[in-house]
């Protein structure tokens, strides 16, 4: 480990002294971090460090540095970028308080990549999950890097949608870079690395898990973005969280509206009102990008064609399914038509992916 990520190791021990304080040093005295370290602690005092901080600088505790290290020579795919390595992403940089060191596996290249940050509920509706899905399908597709939480619900589905295409996606933890939360995800963090994609932390190994530490990693998530896609999420809630990080980023802020009585979407409509721009497909997100110059993929998002040729009945069937859970008997009610052939027309719909079978009945997918 070089001398100069020795200096970062010990700059997160100083006590109420962050990057904000750090910047507004090295601004004044023109020093380095690594001339800072360098100076006795008289010459500390009188640049401003109290006796707590001269303390913490010149008496380091070298447990944490020794676990990382550790951590790091466990395997070939890790990495630990200081604020001012080549590698640290650029984006995160401009944000206030950026991490001092991220923890990684993977590529840390792909981190400077083009991200759209995509997060909601934990508990989405079935319409929720799939267009987490979709959404990230077709924004890979385009060439974005699809950026989430790794939690239960959307940050998954988000990942997963992603990884249909074999496409790159980054993870963000909320935990130590050891310690995979949750445990339901240790199989689809080794498929993001399997193609290619980050999973980084901005904790250390072995440091203990905290709920306070998960909005802490809203920030870096929305950081790392030009943009965040809010797919379904509650008015109080994380996403909702990452939303107000992006803004105070100075990052584009997306919605995807939902039912007006579904609790899970209250938060995207919220923030529809206050000026998020509405969504209804990938589209929306990539023309306020037009000048992006994203990697080209060799094939567009394939789209889903209804026939033209569908007779009256099917049409009157499909408008018989919602965007919710929708009851084959209520179908067969509304539409008139005998549940049999509901059945059978359903069958054939989702096998065209117009409709999707959950637990209760369908959902429409809605127009491709």
């Amino acid at each position: 480990m070089s001398q100069d990520l020795t200096h970062w190791f010990v700059l997160q021990q100083v006590p109420k002294f962050g990057i904000a304080s750090l910047r507004k040093l090295t601004q004044r005295t023109q020093l380095s971090v690594q001339q800072i370290f360098a100076l006795p602690p008289e010459q500390l005092a009188d640049i401003g460090f109290n006796p707590e901080q001269i303390t913490a600088i010149c008496q380091p505790s070298k447990i944490q540095q020794q676990q990382s290290l550790r951590w790091l020579e466990g395997g070939d795919n890790r990495f630990i970028l200081s604020l001012d390595s080549p590698e640290y992403p650029e984006l995160l940089k401009q944000i206030s308080t950026p991490p001092i060191l991220l923890y990684g596996y993977g590529s840390p290249s792909s981190l400077n990549r083009y991200q759209i940050a995509m997060v909601g509920s934990r508990n989405p509706s079935e319409h929720g999950k799939q267009s987490a899905h979709d959404f990230a399908h077709q924004l890979s597709q385009f060439g974005w890097v699809v950026t989430s939480g790794l939690a239960m619900g959307i940050d998954g589905f988000a990942h997963k949608g992603a990884l249909q295409g074999k496409h790159v996606t980054i993870a963000v933890l909320g935990t130590a870079i050891d310690k995979m939360y949750p445990k339901r995800h240790v199989s689809l963090a080794e498929q993001i690395l399997d193609n290619d994609g980050v999973i980084i932390s901005e904790f250390a190994p072995g440091t203990p898990s905290r709920p306070e530490n998960f909005p802490r990693r809203n920030r870096i998530i929305s950081g790392l973005s030009v943009g965040t896609l809010i797919v379904e999420a509650a008015i109080k809630s994380g996403s909702l969280i990452t939303a107000k990080y992006a803004l105070e980023q100075n990052r584009e802020v997306f919605a995807i509206p939902g039912n007006i009585h579904n609790p899970v979407a209250s938060g995207c409509n919220f923030l529809i009102k206050q000026g998020a721009k509405l969504v209804t497909c990938p589209e929306d997100i990539t023309e306020e990008f037009g000048l992006v110059n994203l990697p080209e993929i060799t094939k567009n998002p394939q789209q889903v064609q209804i026939n033209p040729s569908q007779s009256l009945e099917s049409d009157v069937l499909l408008d018989s399914v919602d965007y919710e859970v929708t009851p084959i008997d209520i179908v067969a009610k509304r539409s008139g038509i005998s549940i049999d052939i509901v059945m059978s027309k359903l069958l054939e719909y989702e096998l065209c992916g117009l409709v999707s079978a959950v637990s209760g009945g369908y959902i429409k997918l809605g127009e491709k």
